[in-house]
Protein backbone atom coordinates (compact mmCIF):
# COMPACT_ATOMS: atom_id res chain seq x y z
CA UNK A 1 0.00 0.00 0.00
CA UNK A 2 1.13 3.45 -0.33
CA UNK A 3 2.46 5.44 2.19
CA UNK A 4 -0.19 8.09 1.47
CA UNK A 5 -3.27 5.76 2.01
CA UNK A 6 -2.06 5.72 5.38
CA UNK A 7 -2.62 9.45 6.45
CA UNK A 8 -5.68 10.49 8.42
CA UNK A 9 -4.35 13.88 9.07
CA UNK A 10 -5.90 16.82 7.55
CA UNK A 11 -4.60 15.66 4.68
CA UNK A 12 -6.45 13.26 2.50
CA UNK A 13 -6.19 10.32 0.28
CA UNK A 14 -9.32 10.93 -2.82
CA UNK A 15 -10.14 8.37 -3.92
CA UNK A 16 -13.11 9.40 -6.16
CA UNK A 17 -0.79 9.79 -31.12
CA UNK A 18 -1.15 11.27 -33.33
CA UNK A 19 0.13 10.31 -37.06
CA UNK A 20 0.82 14.17 -38.06
CA UNK A 21 2.34 17.30 -36.57
CA UNK A 22 -0.26 19.46 -35.63
CA UNK A 23 0.46 23.09 -35.94
CA UNK A 24 -2.22 24.26 -32.54
CA UNK A 25 -1.58 21.77 -29.63
CA UNK A 26 -0.17 18.43 -31.00
CA UNK A 27 3.22 18.85 -33.61
CA UNK A 28 5.20 15.55 -32.74
CA UNK A 29 4.09 12.48 -32.67
CA UNK A 30 6.02 9.04 -32.10
CA UNK A 31 5.25 5.61 -32.28
CA UNK A 32 7.02 1.98 -30.57
CA UNK A 33 6.60 -1.16 -30.69
CA UNK A 34 5.75 -2.99 -27.31
CA UNK A 35 4.95 -7.27 -28.85
CA UNK A 36 2.23 -7.12 -26.28
CA UNK A 37 -1.73 -6.31 -26.85
CA UNK A 38 -1.61 -3.27 -24.19
CA UNK A 39 -1.35 0.59 -25.88
CA UNK A 40 0.17 3.20 -24.06
CA UNK A 41 0.14 7.13 -24.88
CA UNK A 42 2.12 9.64 -23.27
CA UNK A 43 1.07 12.92 -24.05
CA UNK A 44 3.56 15.39 -22.80
CA UNK A 45 2.51 19.06 -22.10
CA UNK A 46 5.19 21.71 -23.04
CA UNK A 47 4.95 25.26 -21.26
CA UNK A 48 4.09 23.94 -17.47
CA UNK A 49 -0.15 23.40 -17.24
CA UNK A 50 -1.84 25.54 -14.60
CA UNK A 51 -3.22 22.48 -12.61
CA UNK A 52 -4.70 24.83 -9.97
CA UNK A 53 -7.05 25.73 -12.63
CA UNK A 54 -7.16 22.48 -14.91
CA UNK A 55 -8.39 20.46 -11.94
CA UNK A 56 -9.39 23.75 -9.48
CA UNK A 57 -9.55 22.86 -5.87
CA UNK A 58 -12.40 24.78 -5.17
CA UNK A 59 -13.37 23.80 -1.42
CA UNK A 60 -10.11 25.22 -1.05
CA UNK A 61 -10.42 28.30 1.47
CA UNK A 62 -7.18 30.08 0.19
CA UNK A 63 -8.06 28.79 -3.65
CA UNK A 64 -10.12 32.11 -4.91
CA UNK A 65 -8.38 34.62 -3.39
CA UNK A 66 -4.98 33.57 -4.61
CA UNK A 67 -6.05 32.50 -8.34
CA UNK A 68 -8.79 35.60 -8.33
CA UNK A 69 -9.80 35.94 -11.71
CA UNK A 70 -7.98 32.31 -13.22
CA UNK A 71 -9.61 30.68 -10.75
CA UNK A 72 -12.87 28.17 -11.89
CA UNK A 73 -15.96 28.35 -9.81
CA UNK A 74 -17.59 25.25 -7.89
CA UNK A 75 -19.90 22.99 -9.76
CA UNK A 76 -23.53 24.28 -10.52
CA UNK A 77 -23.00 27.32 -11.47
CA UNK A 78 -22.54 29.12 -14.72
CA UNK A 79 -18.76 28.49 -16.30
CA UNK A 80 -17.87 26.47 -13.31
CA UNK A 81 -16.17 23.47 -12.79
CA UNK A 82 -17.57 19.68 -14.27
CA UNK A 83 -17.57 17.72 -10.64
CA UNK A 84 -15.37 15.26 -9.60
CA UNK A 85 -15.20 14.33 -6.00
CA UNK A 86 -16.65 17.63 -3.73
CA UNK A 87 -13.09 18.42 -3.46
CA UNK A 88 -11.77 19.28 -6.56
CA UNK A 89 -13.91 19.47 -10.48
CA UNK A 90 -12.38 19.36 -13.81
CA UNK A 91 -12.17 22.82 -16.01
CA UNK A 92 -15.39 23.20 -18.31
CA UNK A 93 -13.36 22.89 -20.81
CA UNK A 94 -12.42 18.85 -20.31
CA UNK A 95 -16.18 17.50 -21.03
CA UNK A 96 -14.32 14.41 -23.02
CA UNK A 97 -12.32 13.92 -19.58
CA UNK A 98 -15.62 14.14 -17.27
CA UNK A 99 -17.31 11.43 -19.37
CA UNK A 100 -14.10 9.31 -18.93
CA UNK A 101 -13.86 10.18 -14.92
CA UNK A 102 -17.84 9.20 -15.11
CA UNK A 103 -17.11 6.11 -16.86
CA UNK A 104 -14.51 5.04 -14.58
CA UNK A 105 -11.79 5.92 -17.00
CA UNK A 106 -9.88 8.30 -15.27
CA UNK A 107 -7.42 9.06 -12.56
CA UNK A 108 -7.05 12.44 -11.71
CA UNK A 109 -3.72 13.33 -9.91
CA UNK A 110 -3.12 16.26 -7.80
CA UNK A 111 -0.40 18.15 -6.29
CA UNK A 112 1.68 15.98 -8.22
CA UNK A 113 5.53 16.80 -9.66
CA UNK A 114 8.97 15.20 -10.99
CA UNK A 115 11.93 15.82 -8.49
CA UNK A 116 12.56 18.97 -10.04
CA UNK A 117 12.31 22.10 -8.27
CA UNK A 118 14.03 25.35 -10.11
CA UNK A 119 11.13 26.30 -12.76
CA UNK A 120 13.40 26.25 -15.80
CA UNK A 121 11.13 24.67 -18.79
CA UNK A 122 14.43 23.53 -20.39
CA UNK A 123 15.75 21.35 -17.51
CA UNK A 124 11.98 20.49 -16.00
CA UNK A 125 11.24 19.00 -19.33
CA UNK A 126 14.65 16.93 -18.99
CA UNK A 127 13.81 15.82 -16.05
CA UNK A 128 10.36 14.70 -16.84
CA UNK A 129 11.84 12.74 -19.69
CA UNK A 130 14.54 11.32 -18.51
CA UNK A 131 13.15 9.82 -15.33
CA UNK A 132 16.10 10.93 -12.87
CA UNK A 133 16.37 13.48 -10.01
CA UNK A 134 18.61 16.14 -12.59
CA UNK A 135 18.51 17.57 -15.89
CA UNK A 136 21.91 16.47 -17.05
CA UNK A 137 23.55 13.07 -16.75
CA UNK A 138 21.06 11.08 -19.30
CA UNK A 139 21.22 10.93 -22.81
CA UNK A 140 18.45 8.46 -22.70
CA UNK A 141 14.60 8.92 -21.57
CA UNK A 142 12.91 6.54 -19.07
CA UNK A 143 10.21 5.69 -21.94
CA UNK A 144 13.07 4.49 -24.13
CA UNK A 145 14.78 2.38 -21.34
CA UNK A 146 11.23 0.86 -20.68
CA UNK A 147 11.08 -0.38 -24.34
CA UNK A 148 14.62 -1.86 -23.90
CA UNK A 149 13.69 -4.00 -20.77
CA UNK A 150 10.59 -5.16 -22.30
CA UNK A 151 10.70 -9.16 -22.30
CA UNK A 152 12.76 -10.85 -24.99
CA UNK A 153 11.27 -11.95 -27.95
CA UNK A 154 8.88 -8.47 -27.64
CA UNK A 155 7.92 -6.30 -30.59
CA UNK A 156 8.88 -6.75 -33.75
CA UNK A 157 12.18 -7.32 -35.40
CA UNK A 158 14.44 -3.88 -36.67
CA UNK A 159 13.32 -0.48 -34.87
CA UNK A 160 11.30 0.00 -31.55
CA UNK A 161 10.15 3.01 -32.27
CA UNK A 162 9.52 5.78 -34.81
CA UNK A 163 9.40 9.17 -34.91
CA UNK A 164 6.67 11.68 -36.64
CA UNK A 165 8.65 14.60 -35.44
CA UNK A 166 11.21 17.50 -36.43
CA UNK A 167 13.39 15.49 -33.89
CA UNK A 168 12.64 12.87 -31.15
CA UNK A 169 12.14 13.99 -28.12
CA UNK A 170 14.29 13.12 -24.95
CA UNK A 171 11.96 10.55 -23.24
CA UNK A 172 12.13 8.34 -26.56
CA UNK A 173 15.67 8.83 -27.22
CA UNK A 174 18.60 5.91 -26.23
CA UNK A 175 19.64 2.33 -27.26
CA UNK A 176 15.58 1.57 -28.76
CA UNK A 177 16.23 2.18 -32.20
CA UNK A 178 13.88 4.80 -33.51
CA UNK A 179 13.00 5.73 -36.66
CA UNK A 180 12.33 9.81 -37.42
CA UNK A 181 9.99 11.07 -40.04
CA UNK A 182 9.30 14.87 -40.36
CA UNK A 183 5.60 15.74 -40.59
CA UNK A 184 3.99 17.33 -43.86
CA UNK A 185 2.82 20.25 -42.23
CA UNK A 186 4.95 23.50 -41.86
CA UNK A 187 7.44 23.19 -38.67
CA UNK A 188 6.09 24.80 -35.81
CA UNK A 189 8.20 27.70 -33.70
CA UNK A 190 11.40 25.79 -32.62
CA UNK A 191 9.76 24.94 -28.92
CA UNK A 192 13.21 24.70 -27.14
CA UNK A 193 14.43 28.51 -28.31
CA UNK A 194 11.02 29.20 -26.87
CA UNK A 195 11.62 27.82 -23.77
CA UNK A 196 15.29 29.48 -23.50
CA UNK A 197 13.67 32.79 -24.11
CA UNK A 198 10.76 31.84 -21.61
CA UNK A 199 13.45 31.07 -18.61
CA UNK A 200 15.62 34.46 -19.67
CA UNK A 201 12.43 36.37 -19.52
CA UNK A 202 11.09 34.25 -16.34
CA UNK A 203 11.93 37.46 -13.98
CA UNK A 204 11.02 40.33 -15.43
CA UNK A 205 7.43 40.39 -15.68
CA UNK A 206 7.50 42.97 -18.81
CA UNK A 207 9.26 40.75 -21.23
CA UNK A 208 7.69 37.85 -20.48
CA UNK A 209 4.80 38.90 -20.93
CA UNK A 210 5.63 40.28 -24.33
CA UNK A 211 6.77 36.84 -25.10
CA UNK A 212 3.72 34.57 -23.74
CA UNK A 213 1.56 37.02 -26.19
CA UNK A 214 3.26 36.52 -29.26
CA UNK A 215 3.53 33.27 -28.80
CA UNK A 216 -0.26 33.10 -28.16
CA UNK A 217 -0.99 35.68 -30.97
CA UNK A 218 1.22 33.12 -33.39
CA UNK A 219 -0.59 30.14 -32.11
CA UNK A 220 -3.91 31.80 -32.78
CA UNK A 221 -3.23 32.93 -35.80
CA UNK A 222 -2.62 29.29 -36.77
CA UNK A 223 -5.86 28.29 -35.43
CA UNK A 224 -7.54 30.81 -37.37
CA UNK A 225 -9.35 32.26 -34.77
CA UNK A 226 -8.85 35.10 -31.77
CA UNK A 227 -8.83 35.60 -27.71
CA UNK A 228 -12.50 36.52 -28.46
CA UNK A 229 -13.39 33.83 -30.46
CA UNK A 230 -11.16 31.21 -29.47
CA UNK A 231 -13.29 29.10 -26.58
CA UNK A 232 -16.10 28.42 -29.39
CA UNK A 233 -13.55 27.59 -32.38
CA UNK A 234 -13.84 27.82 -36.24
CA UNK A 235 -14.58 24.80 -38.06
CA UNK A 236 -11.59 23.80 -39.71
CA UNK A 237 -9.41 25.41 -37.13
CA UNK A 238 -6.84 24.32 -34.97
CA UNK A 239 -8.82 21.91 -33.08
CA UNK A 240 -10.35 20.41 -36.26
CA UNK A 241 -6.78 19.94 -37.89
CA UNK A 242 -5.59 18.10 -34.31
CA UNK A 243 -8.67 15.95 -33.84
CA UNK A 244 -7.73 15.08 -37.19
CA UNK A 245 -3.95 14.21 -36.40
CA UNK A 246 -5.30 11.92 -33.66
CA UNK A 247 -7.72 10.16 -35.79
CA UNK A 248 -4.50 9.14 -38.23
CA UNK A 249 -2.85 8.41 -34.92
CA UNK A 250 -5.68 5.67 -33.90
CA UNK A 251 -5.88 4.45 -37.38
CA UNK A 252 -2.02 3.75 -37.65
CA UNK A 253 -2.54 1.92 -33.60
CA UNK A 254 -5.01 -0.30 -35.01
CA UNK A 255 -3.26 -1.25 -38.12
CA UNK A 256 -2.00 -5.11 -38.40
CA UNK A 257 1.59 -4.79 -36.95
CA UNK A 258 1.05 -1.05 -35.82
CA UNK A 259 2.45 1.22 -32.91
CA UNK A 260 1.24 0.28 -29.96
CA UNK A 261 2.58 3.23 -27.73
CA UNK A 262 2.93 6.80 -28.54
CA UNK A 263 4.10 9.94 -27.71
CA UNK A 264 2.03 13.45 -28.16
CA UNK A 265 4.54 16.75 -27.58
CA UNK A 266 1.55 19.74 -27.26
CA UNK A 267 2.98 23.07 -26.85
CA UNK A 268 1.32 26.16 -25.36
CA UNK A 269 0.83 25.73 -22.01
CA UNK A 270 3.08 28.74 -20.82
CA UNK A 271 0.38 31.46 -19.62
CA UNK A 272 2.31 34.05 -18.41
CA UNK A 273 0.12 36.72 -19.56
CA UNK A 274 -3.74 36.54 -20.84
CA UNK A 275 -3.82 33.07 -19.20
CA UNK A 276 -8.19 33.38 -18.72
CA UNK A 277 -10.43 31.61 -16.61
CA UNK A 278 -13.43 29.51 -17.74
CA UNK A 279 -12.87 31.35 -21.36
CA UNK A 280 -9.78 32.31 -23.05
CA UNK A 281 -6.29 31.17 -24.09
CA UNK A 282 -5.93 28.46 -21.53
CA UNK A 283 -9.50 26.88 -22.01
CA UNK A 284 -8.44 27.12 -25.73
CA UNK A 285 -5.74 24.71 -25.17
CA UNK A 286 -7.64 22.67 -22.92
CA UNK A 287 -10.90 22.47 -25.48
CA UNK A 288 -7.83 21.22 -28.43
CA UNK A 289 -6.62 18.63 -26.13
CA UNK A 290 -9.89 17.36 -24.67
CA UNK A 291 -11.06 17.32 -28.37
CA UNK A 292 -8.02 15.50 -29.42
CA UNK A 293 -8.26 12.18 -26.44
CA UNK A 294 -11.56 12.26 -27.71
CA UNK A 295 -10.54 11.60 -31.33
CA UNK A 296 -8.34 8.96 -30.25
CA UNK A 297 -10.76 7.10 -28.34
CA UNK A 298 -13.13 7.34 -30.98
CA UNK A 299 -10.88 5.79 -33.77
CA UNK A 300 -9.42 3.62 -31.91
CA UNK A 301 -12.31 1.78 -31.29
CA UNK A 302 -12.25 -1.90 -30.14
CA UNK A 303 -8.54 -0.56 -29.03
CA UNK A 304 -9.46 1.68 -26.18
CA UNK A 305 -10.23 -0.66 -23.38
CA UNK A 306 -6.56 -2.00 -23.82
CA UNK A 307 -5.17 1.96 -23.79
CA UNK A 308 -3.74 3.91 -21.04
CA UNK A 309 -3.19 7.56 -22.02
CA UNK A 310 -0.85 10.22 -19.60
CA UNK A 311 -1.06 13.46 -20.13
CA UNK A 312 1.99 15.31 -17.86
CA UNK A 313 3.78 18.63 -18.09
CA UNK A 314 6.84 19.91 -16.75
CA UNK A 315 5.93 21.75 -13.71
CA UNK A 316 2.88 23.40 -12.14
CA UNK A 317 2.38 27.54 -11.76
CA UNK A 318 2.11 29.86 -9.19
CA UNK A 319 -0.86 29.62 -6.30
CA UNK A 320 -1.71 33.48 -7.08
CA UNK A 321 -2.56 35.48 -10.08
CA UNK A 322 0.55 37.50 -11.26
CA UNK A 323 0.78 41.29 -12.31
CA UNK A 324 0.08 40.40 -16.44
CA UNK A 325 -3.32 38.31 -15.25
CA UNK A 326 -1.41 34.82 -15.94
CA UNK A 327 0.81 33.01 -13.58
CA UNK A 328 4.00 32.16 -13.14
CA UNK A 329 6.97 29.07 -13.16
CA UNK A 330 5.34 27.58 -10.24
CA UNK A 331 6.03 23.52 -8.92
CA UNK A 332 3.19 21.31 -7.92
CA UNK A 333 -0.08 20.47 -10.53
CA UNK A 334 -1.92 18.21 -11.88
CA UNK A 335 -1.44 14.62 -14.40
CA UNK A 336 -4.01 12.63 -15.83
CA UNK A 337 -4.30 9.22 -16.38
CA UNK A 338 -7.18 8.16 -19.48
CA UNK A 339 -8.05 5.19 -20.89
CA UNK A 340 -10.20 1.59 -21.03
CA UNK A 341 -7.16 -0.09 -19.30
CA UNK A 342 -6.88 2.71 -16.60
CA UNK A 343 -9.20 1.74 -12.87
CA UNK A 344 -10.53 5.06 -12.83
CA UNK A 345 -13.22 7.61 -11.47
CA UNK A 346 -10.61 8.58 -8.25
CA UNK A 347 -8.88 11.54 -7.46
CA UNK A 348 -5.19 10.76 -5.70
CA UNK A 349 -4.24 14.00 -3.97
CA UNK A 350 -3.09 14.00 -0.79
CA UNK A 351 -3.68 17.49 -0.85
CA UNK A 352 -1.09 20.25 1.24
CA UNK A 353 -3.70 23.20 1.05
CA UNK A 354 -2.84 26.90 -0.12
CA UNK A 355 -2.53 28.41 3.12
CA UNK A 356 0.18 30.64 2.87
CA UNK A 357 2.22 28.38 5.62
CA UNK A 358 1.11 25.59 3.23
CA UNK A 359 2.67 27.08 0.01
CA UNK A 360 6.24 26.05 -1.20
CA UNK A 361 8.19 29.22 -1.17
CA UNK A 362 5.78 31.04 0.29
CA UNK A 363 4.58 30.73 -4.07
CA UNK A 364 3.70 27.17 -5.16
CA UNK A 365 1.72 24.34 -4.54
CA UNK A 366 3.42 21.89 -2.61
CA UNK A 367 4.09 18.87 -4.41
CA UNK A 368 3.13 15.64 -2.21
CA UNK A 369 3.27 12.80 -4.92
CA UNK A 370 6.32 12.03 -7.37
CA UNK A 371 5.01 11.69 -11.13
CA UNK A 372 7.58 8.70 -10.90
CA UNK A 373 5.33 6.81 -9.14
CA UNK A 374 2.81 6.82 -11.63
CA UNK A 375 5.15 6.14 -14.62
CA UNK A 376 6.71 2.95 -12.81
CA UNK A 377 2.94 2.58 -11.23
CA UNK A 378 1.94 2.33 -15.33
CA UNK A 379 4.70 0.26 -16.45
CA UNK A 380 4.47 -2.16 -14.20
CA UNK A 381 1.01 -2.98 -14.31
CA UNK A 382 -0.15 -2.02 -18.25
CA UNK A 383 3.33 -3.06 -20.21
CA UNK A 384 4.73 -5.74 -17.22
CA UNK A 385 8.03 -3.96 -16.88
CA UNK A 386 9.92 -5.71 -14.14
CA UNK A 387 10.44 -4.68 -10.77
CA UNK A 388 14.19 -5.15 -10.72
CA UNK A 389 14.43 -3.06 -14.22
CA UNK A 390 12.42 -0.43 -12.97
CA UNK A 391 14.64 0.50 -10.22
CA UNK A 392 17.70 0.00 -11.18
CA UNK A 393 17.47 0.47 -14.90
CA UNK A 394 14.62 3.04 -16.09
CA UNK A 395 14.35 4.90 -12.45
CA UNK A 396 17.72 4.18 -10.71
CA UNK A 397 17.72 7.03 -8.58
CA UNK A 398 14.05 6.68 -7.18
CA UNK A 399 14.31 4.68 -4.77
CA UNK A 400 11.76 7.10 -2.71
CA UNK A 401 8.94 7.19 -5.59
CA UNK A 402 7.29 3.79 -4.87
CA UNK A 403 4.97 2.85 -7.21
CA UNK A 404 1.57 3.47 -6.65
CA UNK A 405 -1.04 0.40 -6.64
CA UNK A 406 -4.03 -0.46 -8.64
CA UNK A 407 -4.15 2.42 -11.60
CA UNK A 408 -4.55 -0.78 -14.30
CA UNK A 409 -7.47 -2.78 -14.57
CA UNK A 410 -6.81 -6.55 -13.39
Amino acid sequence: MHPYSRRTTRRRLLLGGAALAASVALPDVLFAHTGGSARLVVVVLRGALDGLAAVPPYADPAYAGLHRELAIFAPGVADGALALDGSFGLHPSLGFLHQRYLAGELVVFHAVASPYRDRSHFDGQNVLENGLAKPLGSADGWLNRALAALPRGAGQPGERAVAISQNVPLILRGDAPVISKSPQTAPDVDEELLSRLADLYSRDDWFSARLTEAVQTEKLADDGGSPADAPAMRPGGGADRVSGAARMAATLMRSLGGPEVAVIEASGWDTHANQGGAKGALAQRLNGLDNALRALADELGPLWPQTAVLVVTEFGRTAAMNGTRGTDHGTGGCAFLAGGAVRGGRVIADWPGLSRAALLDNRDLRPTLDLRSVFKAVLDEHLRVDARSLATRIFPDSSGARPLQGLIRA
